[in-house]
């Protein structure tokens, strides 16, 4: 299951996405502002694609009320661009060497005097300062006052069924600003909505899994239903627990003691230390210890409702037990979002970076590229750079729809998964076998076919394609300079010849159908909320396993912070034993698990769903020998923690 920014998808067994777009970032200078004129620089990415001239209806009205964010570039965007590289690059004579939050805040961040002098600024045009932070001026005011401090107008314009307000030109702030300001969020109001403080709904409706099932991968072959691929086919794993993970990825002694982790969703589960604890207790994780879990919530939460909130508890609870079970002495924060919308989201990031809450962020959310905007690239990218030169590293999805064309129409890659500032995550099919040990992996990829009425065959086998690990190449991010040399050159130039980011970086454990054993505490038919557990996956579960795998590495390290982890991970492949090289084939004949569901996801009263869900058919996208779309350079093997290893 993955969270997305807009909307949460239900469906516990299955999987979700995410949204946003990358802005002129290769891990060079933060989108820039180019001068326009003498007297106003442009602010790029300011006013959005579907704002054409086809689709405008009309000036806004100027009383019209506006609430925008004016983000603060800070003294040197150039400089902090260039140190978040050099910090991170083991080839770099500063590699490694971190700065404080003080330190970064010091060097990087806006001076009082641009603070100053963005603030004149907005209210000289008539807006309101609202709030100021080391990120960002909050202003609000009617259009107006907005069109003047912004020498832009702004337009009513159709988007799809609705109409929206944006900028009918590019945003531009005074020339005498130039360097002080990143951006500008908010002039455009879609999709955003007048919202509440409310209070957070009781846990969604209980969901469990029908059996019967394996215990291990292949403990129970489904010897009754039909072949797939020319051979019985065994049923799905009842859901891995920590002690089968820690064994296919190489864990070995270590737990990830003195090493802090941070996970970011929006919303807050009212149960989570309940439901953590008893999981850990019934699954044979190491019992949490007092203080060992976090959480850093809002004041007051909005769009309840809008982002479904109740499934964001899902999401947290799958990050939270996910991350124990793998690295169980690993320190955790929870930090919650107070919706699911970016403003929201960017400010959970940006409390992890200002305090340095953990120098390792899982974070199992996004968007598709279309609907990112370079604007909110510009600001994530900031956030990202400034936790990179303190040693922070951001870990993201990489998706569960594929190559997006069957959910959107559109080929396209997630963000801020597409950011070449964060470690992408990848999915994969997981076979542990018997004893823990780790038989093989396929790119994740489900095609689903349905048990027959006669019971002898399967409908259209293999059936529909339903999900699988998001992944392809951005149309909008530059190529990174760590991909150059290990990314094939028809995947990096497949929207450009002078090559883009590709997506993901590595991966592991996401197919539902091979997945992970969460508990969490639901409501159930009678209208009681009891504890219960089923299985999940999605690139929300690889996220935070691979979050909790770069902490055991971290230990290994002595407890040196990994950083911003990308150069390191591909400065590795290559090595023998780091990682297991996933394609989508490693048996030599078709995979496939079998499955049954209850018709009411709870018990047997309206009847069982039996199917068959093929592995390693990812949409468009496949895993093969070497680096791939699917699963970036691979998945941690044995060698992958040892690597980190100070000889």
């Amino acid at each position: 299951m993955r969270s997305n920014r807009a909307k949460v998808r239900a469906g516990v067994s299955m999987a979700a996405t995410l949204p946003m777009i990358a802005g002129a970032l290769a891990l060079g200078i933060p989108a820039a502002q180019a001068a326009d004129s003498p007297a106003r620089d442009v602010l790029k990415g300011s006013k959005p694609l579907w704002a054409t001239a086809k689709a405008d209806k009309g000036a806004a009205s100027n009383g019209a009320q506006v609430k925008a964010r004016v983000y603060l570039a800070g003294k040197d965007a150039a400089g902090l661009a260039a140190y978040a590289k050099a910090v991170s690059d083991p080839n770099s004579p500063a590699y490694g060497k971190f700065l404080s939050a003080k330190k970064a805040e010091a060097r990087f961040g806006a001076t009082k005097a641009q603070v100053s002098a963005v603030k004149s600024w907005l209210k000289a045009s008539g807006l309101e300062v609202t709030e100021v932070t080391a990120h960002y001026v909050t202003v609000s005011g009617d259009v107006a006052a907005a069109e003047k401090a912004f020498g832009t107008q702004l337009h009513n314009f159709a988007k799809g069924s609705k109409t929206y307000r944006a900028p009918a030109q590019t945003a531009s702030v005074p020339a005498g600003l130039r360097g002080a300001v990143l951006t500008v969020t908010g002039l455009d109001n879609a999709p955003h909505k007048s919202s509440h403080h409310d209070q957070l709904p009781p846990p969604d409706a209980v969901f469990k899994n029908a059996g019967p099932f394996s215990s291990y991968y292949g403990s129970n072959i489904a010897s009754t239903l039909p072949d797939a691929y020319g051979h019985k086919i065994p049923y799905a794993v009842k859901g891995y627990t920590g002690k089968q993970l820690r064994a296919a990825y190489g864990a070995g002694t270590y737990t990830g003691k003195h090493v802090r982790v941070a996970i970011t969703d929006a919303y807050a589960s009212p149960t989570i230390a309940f439901d953590a604890g008893k999981y850990a207790q019934k699954n044979g994780d190491a019992a949490w210890k007092a203080g060992q879990l976090h959480q850093v919530l809002p004041k007051n939460y909005t769009k309840t409702e809008e982002c479904g909130a109740a499934g964001w508890y899902g999401e947290e609870t799958l990050d939270v037990e996910a991350v124990h079970a793998v690295a169980p002495n690993a320190d955790v924060t929870y930090v919650g979002a107070a919706s699911c919308y970016d403003d929201d989201l960017l400010d959970s990031l940006s409390k992890i970076v200002d305090n340095h809450l953990a120098d390792i962020v899982s974070n199992s959310w996004g968007d598709i590229e279309a609907n990112q905007t370079p604007d909110l690239a510009a600001a994530y990218d900031q956030v990202f750079q400034l936790g990179a030169v303190q040693g922070i590293g951001f870990y993201f999805s990489s998706g569960d729809n594929g190559d997006e064309v069957a959910n959107t129409g559109t080929k396209q890659v997630d963000t801020p998964a597409n950011s070449a500032w964060v470690t992408a995550v990848g999915g994969t099919s997981l076979a542990v076998g018997k004893g823990d040990t780790y038989q093989w992996e396929t790119g994740w990829g489900t095609e689903k076919a349905t048990l027959s009425p006669d019971g002898k065959s399967w409908n259209g086998f293999p059936g529909a394609y339903t999900s699988g690990a998001g992944g392809g190449t951005s149309k909008t991010v530059p190529q990174p300079y760590y991909q150059k040399n290990v990314v094939p050159k028809a995947l990096a130039t497949a929207n450009n010849a002078a090559g883009n980011r590709v997506v993901p970086d590595i991966a592991a454990i996401a197919d539902p159908n091979t997945g992970f054993l969460v508990g969490q505490t639901q409501t159930f038919p009678d209208g009681s909320e009891k504890y219960s557990q089923y299985r999940i996956g999605g690139t929300s579960l690889a996220a935070p396993v691979i979050a909790a795998v770069q902490a055991l590495a971290q230990e290994a390290r002595d407890g040196k912070a990994l950083g911003f982890a990308n150069p390191a991970i591909y400065a590795k492949y290559g090595k023998k034993g780091v990682f297991h090289d996933v394609t989508d084939n490693p048996t030599g004949s078709g995979l496939a698990v079998a499955r049954l569901d209850f018709a009411n996801g709870f018990d047997a009263a309206d009847g069982l769903l039996t199917s068959v869900r093929s592995l390693g058919k990812d949409s468009s996208l496949s895993a093969v020998k070497g680096y791939d779309d699917v699963t970036g350079v691979g998945s941690p093997a044995n060698g992958y923690v040892q690597s980190y290893r100070k000889h």
